[in-house]
């Protein structure tokens, strides 16, 4: 893998360029933290802020709710 994603089946954390992202191995499929995905991709300041916003701006403009559980990623 390239230097700018490198990721270790085993590991909990995984790295994108520089950043971590915090993930878990739950009933057979990844969970990654919204969190640490929105610091690796934007060059916000507050990440859970940015991620507070995001949802508030998508209640509103769509009716969907964006969660940060229980969500599939396959």
């Amino acid at each position: 893998m390239s230097e700018e994603f490198s990721i270790d089946l085993h590991d909990k954390i995984i790295v994108f360029g520089a950043k971590r992202i915090r993930r878990i191995w739950h009933d057979e499929q990844w969970f990654f933290s919204v969190v640490d995905i929105i610091a690796a991709l934007t060059d916000s300041d507050n990440p859970r802020d940015y991620w507070y916003r995001l949802k508030r701006r998508e209640k509103e403009s769509s009716g969907i709710e964006l969660s940060t559980t229980e969500t599939d990623i396959r």
